[in-house]
């Protein structure tokens, strides 16, 4: 799954890599080390501006609020639980797949934070039986230092109680897609704990590699076989992960040094 991620890059070194064309500095985020669900988050899209003559989709960094809201639903209180959608399922579920055929996202990320859980403990939370506990919490990033691009929906929900001209009007809200976990060796792994993602959760955000970027965005793919095939997993070998203070376990908490490498676990934690 994915609940809690760093995003510290700034949005000139975001346009810079996902070739944007147009963002507003007024929406600027500042970094974030614990970006929990229902925070804004920053979402790279395709999509025509608005009453522009153009209808040609434009490349944009927007800021979005995590936790999707389906433009159904008669309020957006469900949006908190709805921060991740299962790859698997993405194109069937009724809150997700308008959203797969049309309005897909990536996400930008530093990387994602995991909390280790017992073999035991996990298979329990795969089956749906039981909330999985807080223990040692890792982060996972790209080995080489690259943006971690998560593949995302995003939609359009309506606040029916609020005029047309309420700038509070409209919600844009997004959800990140999962799948699962690898079970090949991290590039690189700590000296004293999980040797592949799977040994941290069963479950892990879907990063897309540059060479999938363009296709994802594409507003005018819509062949849900053919968006199906943008969901394979990256190529194995490309993560590492380290623990991290469980400082970060608190959404209260922010900071670079949340972001520290420990030599170990943390006393009182196991693996």
């Amino acid at each position: 799954m994915c609940g809690r991620y760093a995003a510290s890059r700034r949005p000139e070194d975001l346009a810079g890599i996902f070739e944007i064309d147009k963002w507003e500095p007024e929406e600027t985020l500042a970094p974030d080390y614990n970006v929990a669900p229902t925070k804004e988050v920053y979402a790279v899209l395709d999509r025509s501006l608005k009453d522009a003559d153009d209808k040609r989709p434009v490349r944009q960094l927007r800021k979005l609020k995590w936790g999707l809201v389906p433009s159904w639903a008669k309020s957006p209180e469900g949006g908190a639980r709805m921060i991740n959608a299962r790859s698997e399922t993405v194109h069937e579920k009724p809150s997700y797949r308008r959203a797969f055929a049309a309005r897909r996202c990536i996400l930008p990320a530093d990387g994602y934070y995991e909390w280790v859980t017992g073999e035991q403990e996990r298979d329990l939370e795969v089956e749906g039986r039981k909330k999985r506990p807080r223990k040692q919490p890792y982060f996972v990033l790209p080995a080489d230092g690259s943006v971690f691009a998560m593949a995302g929906l995003y939609e359009f929900w309506r606040d029916r109680t609020l005029p047309d001209d309420h700038p509070q009007a409209w919600w844009v809200t997004c959800s990140v897609i999962t799948t699962e976990a690898e079970r090949t060796p991290l590039a690189v792994a700590p000296a004293d704990g999980p040797g592949s993602l799977a040994d941290i959760h069963p479950r892990m955000p879907l990063m897309l590699t540059p060479d999938r970027w363009d296709a994802w965005l594409d507003p005018a793919r819509t062949d849900v076989d053919d968006l199906r095939a943008l969901l394979d997993p990256p190529p194995a070998g490309l993560m590492r992960a380290y623990p991290v203070a469980t400082a970060v376990s608190n959404v209260r908490n922010n900071g670079p040094e949340l972001l520290k490498e420990l030599e170990g676990p943390e006393e009182g934690t196991l693996f």
